[in-house]
């Protein structure tokens, strides 16, 4: 097991045994203290286990090297990851919705809801420490391993802590303002929920961008330009082609050089090129180099290929 995918399993399975302790916690102090917000956020950090088991599973597959099958590696495995959490999280959030509005109804039908208990609230507020802690030390592990499903996870971390925050508000409003205000519990679930699947769509739509090859930002493709263009003799840098693979990227691009240099010096210049990406963008990038001529006196001729283009 390398560096990279050691830290990862480390942080996954401590961010695991946290949510273990919580889901517990809030499912139990839920019952006992009669809040329907405080169940809801257990549900929530029971999904959070479950994506730490689906990023475990998936950066295990992604980290296999390439083969006979997959010439560019399993990296994709990690884009599903995220696809997962953010199906995920949809789910909990339109479930947490649903369930907070059927109760805010039942209140303006005039149904006396329960009164939570302050152990709900309790509760609340250690997952609120709790949970922004495991987002801060996954987040940093997710950026520094370049792990996009790391990072979502680290998310689905920082969204539990904000449901519990509004969980907090919710079941305190109606502990301390009484009776006439415990519609403020699920109200508080409801709001919650909404930015529960606002989280999931962003980590959805990042996930499909990448399943369909949408190319890296336009201030990446302009470094990579950049890059190139460094090198002695290198001119019109044209048919850039972007996209992410997992945490590696794949560049491709055609670009001329003087049609005068050898062979040799044409591969030196272009293996250049391809180290200056490589600490750029990291040692796993696919890179693929198309080199062509100057034009002369405003011509460029196209190499005559025999009837089956060799």
């Amino acid at each position: 097991m390398d560096t990279r995918e050691r830290k990862i399993y480390r942080v996954t399975v401590l961010g695991s045994v946290i949510n273990v302790l919580l889901v517990a916690l809030k499912f139990a102090f839920g019952i006992m203290g009669r809040s329907s917000a405080m169940i809801a956020d257990a549900v929530h950090s029971l999904s959070d286990l479950i994506t730490d088991v689906v990023v475990i599973v998936f950066v295990k597959l992604s980290n296999k090297p390439q083969d006979s099958d997959h010439d560019y590696g399993h990296g994709k495995y990690e884009t599903l990851a995220t696809a997962f959490i953010g199906l995920a999280l949809l789910a909990v959030g339109v479930m947490i919705l649903y369930g907070g509005a059927e109760k805010i109804v039942a209140a303006l039908r005039g149904e006396v809801l329960p009164q939570p208990g302050m152990i709900a609230l309790w509760a609340a507020l250690i997952s609120i420490v709790a949970k922004e802690w495991c987002y801060r030390f996954t987040v940093r592990v997710g950026r520094e391993a370049q792990s996009q499903a790391v990072v979502a996870n680290a998310w689905h971390h920082r969204s539990d802590a904000f449901s519990s925050i509004g969980t907090a508000l919710g079941i305190g409003g109606a502990i301390f303002f009484g009776e006439r205000w415990t519609v403020l519990d699920p109200i508080a679930a409801v709001v919650v929920s909404v930015f529960i699947v606002k989280t999931a769509v962003a980590l959805m739509k990042q996930a499909s961008d990448e399943l369909l090859e949408k190319s890296l930002p336009d201030d990446v493709e302009r470094k990579i330009k950049e890059i190139a263009e460094r090198e002695a003799g290198v001119s019109g840098i044209h048919n850039i082609r972007t996209r992410r693979i997992g945490n590696r990227i794949s560049i491709e691009m055609h670009l001329r050089m003087p049609g005068d240099i050898t062979l040799y010096e044409a591969h030196r210049r272009a293996t250049c090129i391809e180290h200056r990406l490589r600490r750029e963008f990291g040692e796993g990038t696919y890179i693929s180099l198309h080199l062509e001529p100057l034009k002369v006196n405003g011509r460029y001729v196209e190499p005559e290929c025999g009837n089956d283009g060799r």
